[in-house]
């Protein structure tokens, strides 16, 4: 894969997972959003906040500075600050549009690029890499949670149960392609 193509893959894995991830919390009640079933477990809005928080640190000037920012206050990522859905939405988009505008100004030549997160040197390919760990990992919590908290039925993110050789058969009718991304995928990401 040349470097042109990586950059347009995890441009689609990304926006993939930021899709699931409002799907998933798009099927709850606001107040679902802040339900946090013991002390150890973080409610969706605190899921929601750290990954903003962490989006906000490592892709603000990533190039030139390091991506644990001395502004980041990372333990109250992990306390109940965002109150309404509203604010929740808005900390989703931020981090996620702080994220796509810096891969977007990314040039193949920069993927061999050293970068620091916490004074640790890491290629801008790496990087890239641990946050697509990192993001889907909190994701898929979102996911889970949201499934657990649903009221009534659950509208499947992905291939329904039970649905499986009806998804196949589609897929097998139609003609060999490379998926692309759609007007409205790339729209997204602008």
């Amino acid at each position: 894969m040349n470097n042109n193509n990586y950059l347009t893959s995890i441009q689609k894995q990304f926006l993939y997972y930021k899709t699931l991830g409002e799907k998933a919390m798009a099927q709850l009640e606001p107040e679902q959003l802040f339900v946090s079933v013991n002390d150890d477990t973080n409610s969706i809005a605190v899921i929601v906040q750290h990954l903003s928080g962490n989006m906000l640190s490592r892709w603000t000037d990533f190039l030139t500075t390091d991506g644990e920012k001395k502004w980041r206050q990372r333990d109250t990522e992990f306390e109940t600050v965002l109150t309404t859905k509203a604010e929740v939405d808005a900390a989703w988009e931020k981090g996620w549009a702080c994220f796509f505008n810096a891969i977007h100004t990314l040039t193949p030549e920069q993927l061999d690029t050293i970068i620091y997160i916490r004074n640790e040197g890491h290629t801008v390919m790496e990087a890239i890499n641990r946050q697509l760990a990192h993001y889907p990992y909190h994701i898929g919590q979102i996911v889970f949670y949201a499934k657990m908290l649903k009221q009534g039925e659950w509208d499947s993110l992905s291939i329904p149960k039970n649905k499986s050789n009806h998804y196949n058969a589609d897929k097998f009718a139609q003609e060999k392609s490379i998926k692309n991304f759609t007007d409205d995928e790339l729209d997204r990401l602008q």
